[in-house]
């Protein structure tokens, strides 16, 4: 299952991220490491971006970014 599949309210766990270069170093940057909890606060009205809560700070996602990471739900 993918972060972008997450429903608010929902908390899950990173297994892995599955995206390359730029992008992919930022989301390990931003504390997206296998084993890292996450929860998703809300989707916007569009459905993009996501907000998600990671490591005690809030985010938003792009929907595409959120493709990329594979987690498990808690």
């Amino acid at each position: 299952m993918t972060l972008d599949q997450m429903k608010p309210g929902n908390e899950c766990r990173v297994v892995t991220v599955n995206m390359e270069g730029v992008a992919g170093q930022r989301l390990l940057d931003m504390g997206f490491m296998p084993g890292t909890a996450i929860s998703v606060i809300r989707n916007a009205p569009l459905m993009d971006p996501i907000d998600i809560r990671v490591k005690g700070y809030m985010l938003a996602l792009r929907r595409s970014e959120a493709k990329g990471v594979e987690v498990t739900p808690l």
